[in-house]
């Protein structure tokens, strides 16, 4: 296999579209969204943009200058516009998760036995991306076979996202000549510890990992040495969150403690039982919230890129900072991790234990009533979020992508094509829809918009659909497909939208819809129930074409629709 090093270096520089090409597509975009009058000034500013001699042509060679001598031309103005500059709370608003099908754990040694067994193939998984050795991903559908830049996997484990006043900064770690010993930080009952994964330039063993996670277990149930719950900070908006961290700084211990954890590998969190029933719905929400500051809200430290949870109760799974990488890599540490934990049996009773190891040490906070004060108000903002999200995680078993496939359709496509038909059946309008795309077979490559709701996608959607109702919604798409069964799912982008995450299986489809409480325009349950209905009219469309054995108007359209967004868009 290509190794991660080679990965860059085939691989074709991100083109900069022509300037025209940009402007008509903007405007083939905007033409069915917006009302005629609206879209007659919107045209006129796009005219005077694009003249000869004008502010278009000037910004675009400033542009093409710029591609010329840097690997990845977007690359940094995408990063800050899509996260660093984005003042919103990272849970909820920012950070995906991955939800793992539900342990059964009857002790908390069962709960140790796991998180040891994960933190080692944690260490496995990054020594294959320190030694250059994971396998180069390729592309999939159209473009099969070509090879996708690993840039992302690099910062899987080295990155920190760093609160700031006006625009949060993405640190790297940059390794030294003599590596520091790598540490974890365990989160449990809302303190932090350090647990050395390195001791004497060898890696700890499974059994060694165990009796580290017993000790830190045991010092965190002792009351008296409990210290607040810091971890709050980071689940407040970003300027918030660097004020309260300028102020934390002032004193010597709390720096010490930050740089602990801004330098460790990821996070493991040892939660509580939340007490509640373990659906797919809760098991999403305790993921990307914690339950907020009464359950497992202040276990969390929101800025590290990794945060691997592990309940009491059996909830677990993976939250993600998601400025350093996208959701494909997010899934591909986690099916490692599971297909590891599966595939190697725990060595927990083999392994011979290292003798005298150095107790894991607590880390300590000096609280000023500043920060006591911050404290109040971030754990009071994180239960108004908790309240607000709506989620639904629906499994749809009508049929999968094997059905749409023999339809001779683009399974990613049809589902689209499904949201769009269920948005105009709730809402009798289409609005600016966001479908991430992967632009990794470009150096440094992340992601773009498909636009989905295309004009073929209105004229379907208006020829099933008879029911017409007004409102302004957005809505936020992504595909996230897993092999093994576990699920992704994250928040709404604005306060009056849909994030809708789906994977699609064989013979069934999982979609988790969010959005939130306070809008007064959203249903994630309405949407799910309509989403169902809308599954159920394509598939009988579509066998009712195939018995009449040729295509209706409806499905020719559709099959364009399909054509356009795959074509357009992810060629």
């Amino acid at each position: 296999t290509m190794n991660l090093d080679k990965s860059l270096e085939g691989l074709p520089k991100l083109p900069v579209p022509p300037l025209q090409q940009t402007l008509d597509m903007y405007l083939k975009c905007m033409s069915h969204l917006i009302p005629e009058e609206q879209f007659k000034k919107t045209k006129a500013i796009v005219e005077k943009f694009g003249a000869p001699g004008g502010m278009g042509e000037f910004l675009q060679k400033k542009l093409v200058e710029r591609s010329e001598h840097k690997a990845n031309w977007v690359y940094d103005y995408w990063l800050e516009d899509m996260y660093l500059s984005n003042r919103l709370a990272l849970p909820v608003n920012s950070s995906p998760v991955m939800v793992f099908p539900k342990q059964n754990f009857t002790s908390h040694s069962d709960t140790l036995r796991f998180a040891a067994h994960l933190i080692s193939g944690v260490l496995e998984y990054k020594s294959l991306i320190d030694g250059r050795a994971l396998p180069v991903d390729y592309a999939r559908g159209q473009l099969a076979g070509t090879p996708l830049c690993m840039d992302q996997y690099n910062k899987v484990f080295t990155s920190y996202r760093l609160p700031g006043a006006k625009m949060d900064t993405l640190v790297a770690q940059k390794s030294t000549v003599m590596p520091e010993p790598e540490h974890i930080i365990v989160a449990c009952k809302n303190q932090f510890f350090v647990l050395d994964v390195v001791i004497n330039f060898r890696r700890l063993n499974e059994k060694d990992l165990y009796t580290q996670l017993e000790r830190i277990r045991k010092m965190a149930d002792i009351e008296e040495e409990r210290l607040p719950p810091i971890g709050l900070l980071t689940s407040d908006d970003r300027t918030q969150w660097a004020e309260a961290r300028s102020v934390l700084i002032k004193d010597s211990t709390n720096r010490d403690s930050l740089d602990m954890i801004e330098r460790c590998l990821c996070l493991v969190c040892l939660d509580e039982p939340s007490g509640t029933e373990l659906t797919d719905t809760n098991r999403a929400l305790l993921m990307l919230h914690g339950g907020g500051m009464d359950k497992n809200g202040g276990n969390r430290w929101y800025d590290k890129p990794m945060q691997f949870v592990i309940g009491a109760d059996g909830c677990c799974g993976v939250v993600c900072e998601h400025s350093p990488f996208e959701g494909i890599v997010l899934v591909q540490c986690s099916e490692y991790l599971l297909r590891y934990m599966r595939g190697s049996p725990s060595k927990l009773v083999r392994a011979a234990s290292m003798s005298e190891l150095p107790a894991p040490r607590r880390l300590r906070w000096k609280c000023s009533p500043d920060i006591q004060a911050f404290l109040t108000a971030s754990a009071d903002k994180l239960q108004r979020l908790v309240k607000n999200l709506d989620m639904n995680v629906n499994k749809f078993t009508g049929y999968g992508k094997e059905f749409i496939k023999k339809q001779k359709m683009s399974p990613d496509a049809y589902i689209q094509v499904a949201l769009q038909f269920t948005f105009y059946r709730c809402h009798g309008r289409l609005v600016p829809t966001y479908e991430s795309a992967s632009i990794r077979r470009f150096q440094e490559g992340r992601v773009d918009n498909i636009r989905s709701s295309t004009p073929e996608a209105l004229a379907f959607v208006k020829a099933m659909a008879n029911r017409v109702a007004y409102i302004h919604f957005i809505l936020s798409t992504s595909q996230v497909p897993t092999t093994e069964e576990m699920f992704c799912c994250y928040g709404p982008v604005v306060p009056n939208g849909y994030g809708a995450c789906y994977n699609p299986q064989t013979d069934h489809i999982i979609f988790c819809l969010s959005s939130f409480r306070d809008s007064a325009e959203t249903s994630s349950d309405l949407f799910v129930k309509t989403l169902e209905g809308c599954l159920k009219e394509m598939q009988d469309l579509c066998l009712k074409c195939n018995s009449e054995s040729k295509p209706t108007d409806s499905t020719e359209k559709m099959a364009g629709n399909t054509k356009v967004m795959k074509n357009g868009s992810k060629s």
